[in-house]
């Protein structure tokens, strides 16, 4: 699915006699992001069901995806970097869709992530604090010496009863909500992908592999091939990981290239280097 089909740029042109007006009325200390990607020959994007941003730090993909983002007015969390001038220049972008962006088209940024596991980090915490009274109690209402004396006895002695009646980790789990640490920061990751994009809509990913063991990557290359093919998604990924640019069907644009241009993931600098790598550590895998 395709729902947005064409991206434009100003030009540095453009970006230059912008410059010049501003310099006649205000002072400024930055102009982000003029002269970012147009330092790079970047002025236009088309777009494929799956199109990647492959590039270093500094490449300016990230940069690309918040413009993009801004302009098209998608849901987004994390805050991101933005300057005074960055109005402005969302401003001199245009875009072409072909069809009506969905309203739960979102931006998902690594910081997205994060702060998903920070939050399921703190509910284990509280969960664990929780498990540690019910531990105490138990031991005290197992081995308490307790005789009813009055009905005002009576909860304590169900939960003496309670307590002498089942073992110590069923007394805790029959009380206890279930906890999620059962999942390692990777799983959580990846189960706050799957949750997040469950309905057919535009979605720009900003290095989703970010916390992902390479077996995770791989598992979110087939969920984001399948999710596009299947499911109507249009997926705009930056990334430098070889698993996501891997995928089948992807447009990858090289911001490292001067001018930005189309490249195979074959052709990828940081894929070469893993591909010289193991070549070179061949023989010590085939032992």
């Amino acid at each position: 699915m395709i729902y947005l089909s064409q991206f434009t740029f100003p030009s540095y042109d453009e970006e230059y006699a912008f410059r010049l007006d501003r310099v006649k009325r205000t002072c400024y200390n930055t102009m982000y992001p003029f002269f970012v990607l147009s330092a790079h020959g970047l002025a236009r994007l088309d777009f494929a069901p799956v199109t990647i941003f492959y590039g270093g730090n500094g490449s300016g993909k990230t940069t690309a995806l918040n413009v993009i983002a801004e302009r098209l007015n998608v849901r987004r969390g994390a805050p991101f970097n933005k300057s005074s001038f960055f109005g402005d220049y969302v401003g001199m972008c245009t875009h072409a869709l072909s069809k009506p962006l969905p309203p739960e088209s979102a931006m998902i940024a690594s910081d997205d992530v994060f702060e998903f596991m920070l939050d399921l980090r703190g509910i284990n915490e509280g969960i664990d604090a929780k498990r540690e009274k019910l531990l105490e109690e138990y031991l005290e209402n197992k081995y308490a010496q307790f005789r009813m004396t009055s009905l005002d006895d009576y909860d304590r002695l169900k939960k003496v009863c309670d307590a002498r009646s089942r073992t110590q980790s069923k007394y805790v789990k029959d009380r206890l909500s279930g906890n999620v640490r059962e999942q390692s920061n990777g799983e959580s990751a990846f189960f706050y992908f799957t949750q997040r994009m469950s309905e057919p809509a535009l979605y720009l990913l900003d290095e989703p592999e970010n916390s992902l063991s390479p077996a995770r990557q791989m598992q979110l290359k087939e969920f984001l091939e399948q999710s596009a093919r299947y499911f109507d998604f249009q997926l705009i990924i930056a990334t430098h990981s070889p698993f996501l640019l891997a995928m089948n069907g992807a447009k990858i644009y090289d911001f490292d290239a001067d001018p930005v241009d189309v490249k195979r993931w074959t052709q990828l600098e940081n894929v070469r280097a893993y591909y010289q790598f193991f070549k070179c550590h061949r023989t010590e895998f085939e032992r």
